[in-house]
């Protein structure tokens, strides 16, 4: 229910592996759209309706995820479908704590929903990532935080710079990582040996966590630790973002809205807030935007957020982050100056996704800007995978395997790489070899 960018995106992914989809809406004019694209079925009406529900098939359905921008339609119609016989429930709640806090507190579960999800939430812990792994553009976990996946510009003093990919690995064969994807201009590579490094691409690497920083100087992207972050914005993902950072970092928060920054200023234990509009030059320079190792920008004006991220880049900031609200914007990123966009209903859907996909699935992200998927996957007993090594096991073109997890052992494989039943693999694929890399595992 709800056809917004978080149901539209889901929809297309879960419709593309073969799920049969139905799209609830009150906007004829988003599902004309999500017809138009997609092969799911679609019913216009209110789905917080107990017969609309029906009509849907809501008694007949596996899962109900309710992703709509109003977090009371969301709980009532969640109550109903659970009620009305849809196995699990997944619902969307921007203010959580809101809904089930208070004095007679309860839990998500005693009201028969299989998962809650808020975008901002998300969406703060994926930039609080960001700046704990200040070069990344992206920065994602799996087998339980031992592997990452980075995403890292190359810039121009960058000794990778028109070197082929195996001559990269032939130097440095003490160095355990891989990299699985160039994104460059509009098209993402998946790269063989052959590929070369090029002044702006967008690299994907996957490492062991603790061989990270030896893998940064390589790149030559040598972290450096942050100090200072300003925030612009302190409604939702600002606020969350600043409660995490406050403690380790010298936080300062600017907040137009006066009632809004009275209460960040008392609910906040060591975050300087100021109010003022974050395209005011005069006052972020009074509070030292120029000293500032991270700008965060998270107000609900996306195009606040770019312009004020490119204004702090040209002031000399290291590190720029805005959230938008268009996906469209999203692959613009490295072009336009700014280091990383959020989105936080891609970040929503992601976190469904996971839940979504289960059996051989362990886990699944999608990475900003970029046309493809990363699947942490277990090896079924009798699956194509296990019968031979990777380099003789024909594996879809348009898919890489970046890692193999063991026993709890971490190998970034090689053509001799064999793989047997129960192991956990890292996959990044582009979305046409999705279905045939599930294959392989099954």
């Amino acid at each position: 229910m709800g056809a917004g960018e978080v149901g539209l995106h889901l929809a297309k992914l879960l419709s593309q592996e073969g799920h049969d989809i139905t799209v609830i809406d009150r906007d004829t004019d988003r599902l004309a759209r999500v017809r138009e694209g997609l092969d799911v079925l679609t019913v216009n009406g209110n789905g917080a309706q107990a017969g609309l529900l029906l009509e849907a098939g809501v008694n007949e359905a596996d899962i109900f995820i309710a992703v709509t921008s109003i977090d009371e339609v969301n709980f009532t119609s969640s109550i109903l479908a659970h009620k009305l016989g849809a196995k699990k429930t997944i619902i969307r709640l921007d203010e959580a704590d809101r809904i089930f806090g208070g004095e007679v507190a309860t839990r998500p579960e005693e009201m028969g929903f299989d998962l809650v999800i808020s975008p901002e939430t998300l969406a703060a812990r994926e930039i609080v990532r960001l700046i704990r792994r200040s070069a990344a553009t992206d920065v994602l976990e799996f087998a339980d935080g031992k592997i990452q996946i980075l995403g890292l510009k190359l810039d121009l003093d960058s000794p990778l710079i028109n070197r082929k990919l195996k001559e990269v690995t032939k130097d440095y064969t003490d160095l355990h990582f891989r990299a699985v994807a160039i994104s460059r201009g509009i098209r993402t590579i998946i790269p063989t040996g052959d590929d070369v490094f090029k002044k702006g691409d967008q690299i994907f690497v996957v490492s062991k966590t603790e061989h990270v920083q030896e893998m940064l100087k390589l790149v030559g992207k040598d972290s450096v630790k942050f100090e200072n972050i300003m925030i612009l914005g302190g409604r939702g993902i600002g606020r969350h973002v600043a409660e995490q950072l406050e403690d380790d970092l010298s936080v300062k928060l600017i907040e137009k809205d006066k009632k809004t920054s009275m209460e960040l200023a008392n609910s906040l234990k060591k975050t300087m807030v100021i109010r003022g509009e974050g395209k005011d030059l005069d006052l972020l320079a009074t509070e030292g935007i120029m000293d500032m190792d991270a700008y965060i920008a998270v107000t609900r004006d996306e195009e606040d957020n770019i312009l004020s991220c490119l204004m702090a880049k040209h002031l000399g900031v290291k590190k720029s982050i805005a959230h938008v609200e268009k996906l469209d914007y999203i692959p613009l990123a490295n072009a336009i100056g700014v280091d990383a966009l959020v989105n936080k209903k891609l970040s929503a859907a992601n976190e469904i996704l996971k839940f979504v996909r289960k059996g051989q699935i362990v886990s699944v992200a999608t990475l900003h800007g970029v046309d493809a998927e990363v699947i942490e996957m277990v090896a079924q007993r009798g699956s194509s995978v296990t019968k031979k090594s990777l380099r003789d096991i024909n594996f879809p073109d348009g898919a890489i395997i970046g890692c193999v997890i063991h026993d709890g052992s971490i190998t970034i494989p090689i053509g001799a790489t064999r793989i047997v039943p129960q192991d956990r693999v890292v996959v990044f694929t582009l979305p046409a070899a999705i279905r045939d890399v599930e294959k392989f595992f099954s």
